[in-house]
C-alpha cells in the first residue's frame, strides 16, 4: 500500500532527538526523507549503547531516511541544499535560534527560493522572546516548564522525568504543525514558518496544574502518586509487586471497599465522593495500602477486573515489550536489511488502516546516500 505522505519531499537538518522524531514519524508515514548532516555527522550517532560501532538510539529515531553530508560553509555544499530546498515540500531544522539564518538559510531566503516550502524550526525556548538565545535540552525544559517542580515526592527534590519528554512532545507536536500547514497550503499554494519549542512544549502537558494556577491563583503542590482531581487513583503495592487503581468514579469506589473488606469506608464522610477523598488522601491511602498487602497482583488483578475496576499491573520496560497486547498490537518490528540482516526496532504508533505506515529501510551511515542525491539532483535539472 502507498503511504499517506507519498511524494512528499522532507529535508531534516536537525540532531538529537526532538528534530529526528518528528521527520521519523514523516518517514513513517511514507515521506522521503533526506537527513542533512555536517560532515562530522548528527551528535547523536555518538550516543551509547552500540552495537558494531552504531549508537543504537540513533537507528530508533532515524529510520526511513537516506543521508548527505554538507558543509554549509562549502559554496558546493550550500549550493547542493539550494538545490534541494528549491524541489523539497518541508525542511525541519533545530538549530538555535539565528543559525541557520546566519549560514544564509533564513526562513525569508527560503521562502523566496520556494514559495511553497513549509519550514519548522525547533528550539529549547522559542524564535522570539527574552530566553530565544538560552539553550535547551530535554531536562532543562522540563525544569523550566514546571514538570520537573511537579515530579516526584512532596517532600524530596524535583524529579526528570526519566523520558525526554518535552523533546518527543515538541518532535509530536511539531508533525501536527507541519500536517496542518500543509493542508494550509492546499488552499493558498503558500508555505509558512512553524515556531516550536521544548519549553510550550512542556508547558502543554501541565493541564492539570494550569487549570489549578489559573482557577486558583496560588502554586499546584506537589503529590507524589496522587491525582489532582480523582481518588484512589494511584499505584499499590501488594505482596508481590505493583498495580495501578483507576476507582475515582463512586460505583467502582464502593466495589472497591467490597473487594477490600472495608465495608464501612463509603460511609465515611471523609470519604463519601471524590472531592471528599482528594482532600484526604493522607488519611485514605494507607488504609487501602494495608489491604492491598494482604494478597499477591494476579489476586487483586483478577477481582478488580471481574468488578469491572481499572487496573493494571506495573510492567518494566522489557516487560511491557513481551506483554501480548503489545505483541498482538505490533509494537515492535523488524527491518530486514540485505546487508546487516533483521533489525528489530519500534514500530510506528500511528495506524491508518488505507495508508499504513511502514518501516522501509534501516538508519543510513553517514553520507551513505550522497552520491546518489547528487547524481539524482544533476539529473533533474
Amino acid at each position: 500500500m502507498s503511504g499517506a505522505l507519498d511524494g512528499l519531499l522532507v529535508l531534516d537538518l536537525t540532531t538529537f532527538l526532538s528534530g529526528p522524531y518528528c521527520t521519523m514519524m514523516l518517514g513513517d508515514l511514507g515521506a522521503e526523507v533526506i537527513k542533512v548532516e555536517r560532515p562530522e555527522g548528527d551528535e547523536a550517532r555518538r550516543m551509547p549503547p552500540f552495537v558494531e560501532g552504531r549508537s543504537q538510539p540513533f537507528a530508533l529515531w532515524n529510520r526511513n531516511k537516506r543521508s548527505i553530508a554538507l558543509d554549509l560553509k562549502s559554496r558546493a555544499d550550500a549550493e547542493v541544499l539550494w538545490q534541494l530546498v528549491k524541489r523539497a515540500d518541508v525542511l525541519v531544522e533545530n538549530f538555535r535560534p539565528g543559525a541557520l539564518a546566519r549560514a544564509g538559510f533564513g526562513w525569508e531566503a527560503l521562502h523566496a527560493a520556494n514559495p511553497r516550502l513549509v519550514v519548522a524550526s525547533i528550539s529549547g525556548f522559542g524564535q522570539t522572546g527574552p530566553w530565544a538565545q538560552h539553550g535547551g535540552f530535554d531536562m532543562m525544559a522540563q525544569g523550566m516548564s514546571g514538570l520537573m517542580a511537579g515530579n516526584g515526592p512532596p517532600d524530596g527534590e524535583p524529579y526528570r522525568l526519566p523520558v525526554a519528554i518535552t523533546d518527543l512532545t515538541a518532535g509530536m507536536f511539531t508533525t501536527s504543525a507541519i500536517l496542518a500547514a500543509l493542508m494550509a497550503r492546499h488552499r493558498t499554494g503558500l508555505g509558512q514558518h512553524i515556531d516550536q519549542s521544548l519549553f510550550e512544549a512542556g508547558l502543554a502537558l501541565g493541564v492539570y496544574e494550569a487549570a489549578h494556577v489559573f482557577s486558583q491563583g496560588t502554586r499546584p503542590e506537589r503529590m507524589g502518586q496522587l491525582h489532582r482531581g480523582n481518588s484512589p487513583y494511584r499505584v499499590f503495592r501488594t505482596r508481590d509487586g505493583w498495580i495501578t487503581i483507576g476507582a475515582n468514579k463512586d460505583a467502582f469506589w464502593r466495589s472497591l471497599c467490597d473487594l477490600l473488606d472495608l465495608p464501612d469506608l463509603p460511609a465515611d464522610p471523609r470519604f463519601a465522593t471524590n472531592a471528599d477523598r482528594v482532600r484526604n488522601n493522607d488519611a485514605l491511602v494507607p488504609l487501602l495500602q494495608d489491604a492491598f498487602m494482604t494478597g499477591d497482583s494476579a489476586h487483586w488483578l483478577d477481582a478488580l477486573g471481574g468488578a469491572g475496576i481499572p487496573a493494571e499491573p506495573v510492567l518494566a520496560y522489557d516487560e511491557a515489550l513481551a506483554h501480548p497486547q503489545a505483541v498482538a498490537r505490533g509494537v515492535s518490528a523488524e527491518i530486514n536489511d540485505p546487508e546487516r540482516g533483521a533489525i528489530r526496532t519500534l514500530s510506528s504508533p500511528l495506524k491508518l488502516r488505507g495508508t499504513p505506515a511502514t518501516l522501509r529501510s534501516r538508519t543510513p551511515d553517514l553520507d551513505e546516500h550522497g552520491a546518489e542525491i547528487r547524481a539524482w539532483l544533476a539529473g533533474s535539472n
